[in-house]
């Protein structure tokens, strides 16, 4: 079979081992039992649809990485993994959402025949893709072994982006900023919501200057009206209304690296507490941005921002940014660091964050957002919209 070229050295890959066993010994696991996909494609380069399957990639200190998985999807593996044959593994079909039979106890039968089956092993227990169903199974199979959360283990060695990753984060802020500028093209009143989100998916795929745009970890949000007073809503046909404002919360990626920008949109004449929210978005964003440099911590960034905008007399409960870049659904952050009061992580070159600013209350709702780079000076923004309030009269 013709594997597919890999989006990234080999060497790159056999870093990014590295550094995940150097964090294993300093948590005493022994065998790491890896179940996020955006986790496994940045071990392994494995890239498939398959999440909704349980799968995974086994670490260990002194084997090479294994891919295990659904039987149909070991295809996939041989296309897209670095690791030669023998390290991927599979399970028949028959385990697949049975009422008899679990994965993971074939799982559990593969470790104990690799005679892994004492010592520590690390599972990622609060994350979208291991159920409770699966730790019991797989436990039953492994009475021995002591189990360890190592949820964010991997999460935490991805957070510095490298020169490659950071290429596609930037391909991903062109595409995104084509997206918003198609949005300002077909956004008027009496165009259905439908029609503007196919307007933005067409943009998304079609990508910009020959680079391809792949899919979103999360869909499209929009809040319109009084919608716009809730984050995580998405689209209807409900027709498009002179007189108030819409938010767009999109992701321009390219080979899974996400680039999230939202933009608030206004038909007619905004009302005064929008232009003073919008103030107070984009002055407490330029403060949070002075305090994004190496250094300095993620409580930084949002305490300068908070500052502000609690000076305009708004109040964000929320946090107001996080970790991002490689994701698969339903959600684009790295669940790692985030720019709120308490986290102390100290910013270094090459992490990527959504600076995620925005404001929501009783009825209306304000997003003005950035997606930013840690330099070694200033932080740099991925993407290039108008940080401001868009009228459309």
């Amino acid at each position: 079979m013709t594997v597919a070229p890999l989006r990234f050295e080999v060497s790159e890959y056999n870093a990014r081992l590295e550094a995940t066993r150097t964090a294993m010994a300093h948590e005493g696991v022994d065998l790491l039992i890896v179940t996020d996909p955006a986790n496994m494609a940045w071990l392994t380069g494995y890239d498939g649809w398959s999440f909704y399957v349980h799968q995974c990639v086994l670490v260990r200190q002194d084997e090479d990485l294994v891919w295990f998985g659904r039987e149909m999807d070991a295809n996939g593996a041989r296309r897209t993994v670095y690791m030669n044959e023998s390290r991927i593994r599979s399970y028949a079909d028959h385990y697949v959402q049975s009422s008899q039979y679990h994965p993971m106890t074939a799982l559990g039968s593969l470790i104990k025949d690799q005679d892994w089956s004492t010592g520590v092993i690390g599972i990622e227990k609060d994350n979208y893709y291991f159920t409770h169903a699966a730790f019991e199974a797989l436990s039953s199979v492994l009475p021995n072994a002591a189990f360890k959360d190592t949820t964010r283990l991997v999460k935490w060695q991805r957070i510095v982006k490298s020169a490659r990753e950071i290429e596609y984060m930037q391909t991903a802020g062109k595409i995104v900023t084509a997206m918003h500028q198609r949005v300002a093209e077909v956004l008027r009143p009496g165009v259905r919501q439908s029609e503007v989100v196919a307007e933005i998916y067409h943009t998304a795929t079609r990508g910009v200057d020959g680079f391809w745009g792949d899919y979103p970890a999360a869909v499209p949000m929009i809040g319109a009206g009084v919608d716009a007073s809730a984050p995580h809503l998405t689209w209807s046909d409900r027709a498009i209304r002179s007189g108030e404002s819409i938010f767009f919360e999109l992701a321009g990626v390219h080979k899974r690296y996400h680039c999230p920008l939202s933009r608030t949109f206004y038909l007619g004449r905004p009302d005064q507490k929008f232009v003073d929210a919008e103030k107070a978005v984009v002055e407490g964003m330029a403060a949070g941005l002075e305090k994004a440099e190496p250094g300095n911590t993620c409580e930084d960034v949002a305490k300068a921002y908070y500052r502000v905008v609690e000076r305009y007399g708004f109040i964000k409960p929320s946090r107001t940014g996080y970790s991002i870049g490689l994701a698969y659904p339903p959600d684009w952050g790295e669940h790692s660091a985030s720019f709120r009061v308490g986290d102390r992580t100290q910013l270094r070159p090459g992490m990527t964050f959504h600076f995620m600013s925005g404001l929501w209350f009783g009825d209306w709702g304000i997003e003005i957002t950035e997606s930013i780079l840690i330099t070694d000076k200033q932080a740099e923004c991925l993407a290039s919209c108008p940080r401001q309030l868009i009228v459309i009269e």
